[in-house]
């Protein structure tokens, strides 16, 4: 999206005064839903000693007849807690719901990152009022990365009791939008969801417990795990004998993520990817030219060394070295 076309989605600014604390009402659309104790109470400590030295940005709502903030929420809370009976505002004009949402992520592009599925909502509001659902598009209207929105999309594909569970109020008991991000690979994989006895939400459940309880699943990066021995079972065709692990894996929690481990399948799998850095080897060793390479000792040590590994390898193997 050009300047231009930010430039007009952006309010009219009406000027800077001070309003009354309790004047103001939080943004219904602010993306930034959870405001966390510990980084409040430094910013309190701050306003307490030197005051709001950025001012609130504010429109004046018709509908709600209040001002309404559009970047300073953090600010405004702190302001309560201490008592401060004016706070110093910027007046713009009201916004539209596209613009009001739009301003609030340009505006916090540049700071602290907002919780993931909060800003995901905002961003499903954006999708659905403009009907654009371009990575790139979105990233450039809200100021985030493309990598950002296409994770905010992985998250609004859960139910909203799964939301909900990234949205809890108390972070101990938040659960970390990573979890479902890590997991939408497996949840997602279409080998998987054409297994009989999967169904996405109840693995999506089981996942948590097995998660939050430490049977089987450590850490969320655990889930690239899954993915790959799945892949891996797909590709050495044992597609039945996967689908009976997982389903134990996932039903039975004294299982591990070695109980996944098909070892003909992991072989094959090492095999083509050793075999595809042979065949790069394979490529650029006949394309060298030894005159250019004269004299580089080091080199010519190692490709004796490694022909010596190859004929090793190869009669272990029970083949005979051709000449």
């Amino acid at each position: 999206m050009t300047d231009q076309q930010l430039n007009q989605l952006a309010p009219e600014t009406i000027g800077v005064k001070t309003l009354p604390t309790e004047s103001l009402v939080p943004n219904p659309h602010n993306p930034r839903m959870l405001f966390d104790r510990r980084p409040m109470k430094v910013l309190e400590e701050s306003i307490r000693k030197v005051g709001i030295l950025v001012p609130l940005t504010v429109y004046r709502s018709e509908g709600l007849k209040q001002y309404v903030i559009l970047d300073g929420q953090r600010r405004w809370i702190c302001a309560q807690a201490l008592g401060l009976p004016e706070v110093p505002v910027n007046q713009v004009a009201e916004p539209t719901l596209v613009q009001n949402i739009v301003t609030m992520f340009q505006i916090h592009k540049l700071r602290e990152d907002w919780e993931l599925m909060p800003t995901a909502l905002k961003l499903e509001i954006l999708m659905q009022e403009l009907q654009e659902r371009n990575d790139g598009k979105l990233a450039d209207l809200t100021g985030l990365d493309e990598a950002m929105v296409s994770r905010c999309k992985k998250l609004l594909s859960y139910p909203k009791r799964f939301q909900d569970l990234m949205l809890d109020p108390d972070p101990d008991k938040r659960v970390k939008t990573d979890f479902f991000i890590e997991l939408y690979a497996v949840r997602n994989d279409r080998f998987v969801n054409a297994m009989k006895w999967f169904a996405k939400d109840e693995f999506t459940e089981r996942m948590l417990k097995k998660y939050e309880t430490g049977a089987g699943i450590k850490a969320v990066t655990d889930f690239r795990i899954v993915k790959q021995h799945v892949s891996n079972a797909r590709h050495a065709g044992q597609e039945k004998n996967i689908e009976k692990r997982l389903k134990e894996f996932t039903f039975d929690d004294t299982r591990t993520l070695d109980h996944l481990l098909i070892k003909s399948a992991d072989i094959s799998a090492s095999a083509r990817k050793l075999l595809s850095s042979l065949r790069k080897v394979h490529a650029e060793l006949k394309a060298l030219d030894p005159e250019d390479y004269y004299g580089e000792e080091e080199l010519w040590d190692t490709l004796e060394q490694l022909l010596g590994t190859i004929r090793s390898k190869l009669l272990e193997a029970g083949r005979r070295p051709k000449a």
